[in-house]
């Protein structure tokens, strides 16, 4: 496409513009959804080590951290719940991206919600219009960002935070204009957490939530930022994406008309993005009454953008060194679905990657590259199992679930947020406490009662 206006500027027009009544219910709701399941996520990871390790850099404030009793500087607030959202990777994610906007946004807007005082109905706003961003910038180089060695949610999520926090402040269309650009040269996140299973990756959301709040002050401030951060010759996709021609028709066109995140996908297993449809071929496969016994091997069906995180190098997909690392292997994350029925919090251990059974049968399972998998567009299954008696059982699955085409239902994504609390050491009573609460947090004069949720 022709670019006449530089996309900051077009992108600062809607924001700028941004108002609730240019927001369905639809999405409204889908809000609403995303800050119960991030609140839910930061309880679950509370006692984490990561998260402790994480509050050891952080600075004292008046700024809440979900779960925690005292108060962090703002940017530690976002960086601390950022982390501990995304630290399960049991986030929301978006088909086509694959991005996690609710851990970068939600974070990013409480933080400066509390740190200025906004409104819930400007909270709302902020998380609108930051995490549509979001996925429409994760449409425009799909799988090239990955390519080149980085984490789309956290250089994306920067820009977005960016975004998001402009909107929360009101700035001008000059100040968000600026806001993008200084973005650009925050954002961050490389993907060699894989080799070893280690736990930078968890920190990239709440890192661009922390990097987006600085450039939206930086440029309410008067910092200038460059108006061509996404497009030009040094800009944003040349140095994040340079393998793929960027189509911007994917985050301009129908911007503001339509609403791409009520296509939002809510996890139901505690692990990688594309790992999700296999878990569900694998618990397929046990209801038909298959035995790990009975199975020679399992061969998989996938797309060739995930194989490089989710399944190779093989060896180590079979054998995965830390808990983390099984979030990101698709045999192991199968072996636990087939022999447990399900892939929460609790599969993810030490004790439960060393599981004699678990280990055996993740080896049994390998991949062939399909040129024909949707990957992005849409997440899919597809398994082959040879079993000892000579017969293949195959099981699809042509969607993920949680998603638009199977969306977890309000009592769902509720249950799975009092489960959290309760994983994180809340009683049920205060989970119920602050689901309550939370639903009705956009609705708020101001986020003082954030205060709620310190425990």
């Amino acid at each position: 496409m022709t670019i006449e206006t530089p996309i900051a500027e077009t992108l600062a027009d809607w924001l700028v513009a941004a108002d609730v009544s240019k927001l369905s219910a639809q999405t409204q709701e889908m809000c609403r959804r995303i800050a119960i399941d991030v609140a839910g996520l930061c309880i679950a990871a509370r006692n984490e080590d990561y998260v402790h390790a994480t509050i050891a850099a952080a600075g004292p404030g008046d700024a809440t951290a979900i779960g925690h009793a005292r108060g962090f500087d703002p940017f530690s607030a976002a960086l601390i719940n950022g982390t501990a959202a995304h630290g399960e990777d049991y986030d929301d994610t978006f088909e086509g991206g694959p991005v996690h906007s609710g851990a970068v946004i939600i974070p990013a807007a409480l933080a400066i919600g509390e740190m200025e005082g906004v409104s819930g109905e400007r909270l709302l706003l902020a998380t609108a219009y930051g995490c549509e961003l979001l996925c429409r910038l994760g449409l425009v180089t799909p799988k090239a960002i990955h390519k080149a060695g980085f984490h789309p949610t956290a250089v994306i999520g920067t820009m977005a935070a960016a975004a998001a926090v402009s909107v929360a402040l009101n700035l001008n269309k000059q100040q968000t204009v600026s806001a993008l650009g200084i973005a650009g040269s925050m954002a961050s996140g490389i993907i060699e957490y894989l080799a070893e299973g280690t736990w930078t990756k968890r920190m990239h959301a709440g890192w661009a939530a922390q990097s987006g709040m600085r450039a939206a002050l930086m440029a309410r401030g008067g910092f200038l930022g460059p108006r061509t951060v996404f497009e030009g010759t040094h800009g944003f996709f040349h140095a994040f994406a340079p393998s793929r021609k960027p189509a911007f028709n994917f985050l301009l066109d129908d911007l503001g008309s339509r609403w791409v995140i009520n296509d939002i996908a809510f996890k139901p297993y505690a692990c990688g993005t594309m790992t999700q449809p296999f878990i569900d071929c694998a618990i397929e496969l046990a209801r038909q009454g298959v035995k790990a016994e009975d199975i020679v091997s399992i061969s998989c069906d996938v797309g060739e953008g995930t194989v490089h995180r989710l399944w190779e190098p093989l060896s180590v997909k079979h054998n995965p060194p830390t808990p983390y690392a099984a979030k990101f292997s698709t045999p192991f994350c199968m072996a636990i679905g087939f022999l447990d029925g399900k892939a929460g919090l609790s599969q993810f251990s030490e004790a439960r990657i060393k599981d004699p059974a678990a280990r055996d049968l993740a080896g049994r399972i390998s991949f062939v590259i399909n040129p024909d998998d949707p990957y992005p567009d849409q997440f899919i299954g597809h398994l082959k199992a040879t079993l000892k008696t000579g017969e293949v059982r195959e099981v699809k699955q042509g969607f993920m679930r949680g998603g638009a085409q199977a969306p977890m239902s309000l009592n769902e994504l509720e249950g799975k947020f009092i489960d959290n609390a309760i994983y994180g050491g809340w009683s049920k009573t205060d989970g119920e406490k602050a689901r309550d609460h939370l639903s009705g947090l956009f609705a708020a004069k101001d986020l003082g009662s954030l205060r709620l949720l310190r425990l």
